[in-house]
């Protein structure tokens, strides 16, 4: 996506009751491999006002929309800053793949901030994110009839995202980048055929990917094992003065 349609994508945020402390794009367009009429998942965090978590009532911690925009469909999601620092410091790999999305709809210095905050809860325990969602794929994969195309795509990228990360500390959602280091031949046709709609994977295909991707798992549990990574988030208290800040000012 361009800077003209990621600064499109700023009207949808107006569906939103409050203030956004950011946005980005995630899904197929983050991961790489959309489609024409794949859905724009769009995520972000807002700023609830302090009159809302003092008072009797619950506030509303996480919107959810379905939005029609320039001819594509909209899926909104966005929680309180408060919930989604708390999935960040809980080893949520969705969350952190939002916040480095390099897909910016709305950014700014709070979320250049929290970004820098974020770093420090990139730990070694984000691999049970990644080996829980990558059983869950395979199953999902299993069970298909037809077998499809962005299955099997969901079980790579999670894989190398989960590995990539362990080996290197770094966030990277995009299947083809990651491809760049793993170097799996196959893996531009998969693509490629995502991209043109043809998602359904003959039932021979599922046998030439059992090895590689019995191979990525061994390496998740060998980067998880071998990770210098730290156990547990080391800025909570950084993170909690940040809500503080941020609640205050909105």
């Amino acid at each position: 996506m361009n800077e003209t349609e990621l600064a499109s994508l700023q009207r949808p945020l107006g569906a939103l009751p409050y203030r956004p402390l950011f946005a980005t794009i995630s899904g197929a367009h983050l991961y790489g491999f959309a489609s024409p009429d794949s859905d724009i998942d769009l995520r972000g965090a807002y700023v609830l006002p302090v009159t809302s978590v003092v008072g009797l009532d619950s506030p509303e911690e996480t919107i959810t929309h379905k939005l029609e925009h320039a001819g594509y469909e909209i899926d909104l999601v966005a929680h309180d800053v408060k919930k989604f620092l708390l999935l960040m410091l809980n080893k949520n790999g969705y969350a952190l793949e939002q916040l480095y999305s390099p897909l910016v709809v709305q950014g700014g210095a709070a979320f250049e901030e929290l970004r820098a905050l974020g770093q420090g809860c990139i730990t070694r325990q984000v691999y049970h994110h990644y080996h829980g969602f990558s059983h869950n794929q395979i199953e999902r994969f299993e069970s298909e009839s037809p077998r499809r195309v962005k299955t099997l795509l969901y079980i790579y990228r999670v894989l190398m995202t989960g590995i990539h990360l362990l080996e290197t500390g770094r966030i990277e959602a995009n299947l083809a980048r990651l491809n760049e280091t793993f170097r799996l031949p196959f893996i531009p046709d998969l693509i490629a055929r995502k991209r043109q709609e043809k998602t359904i994977l003959v039932e021979a295909d599922w046998t030439g990917h059992e090895t590689p991707i019995t191979r990525l798992q061994a390496r998740l549990e060998t980067a998880f094992r071998e990770s210098s990574l730290p156990e547990a988030p080391l800025n909570r208290p950084a993170l909690n003065e940040f809500l503080v800040r941020a609640r205050l000012g909105a």
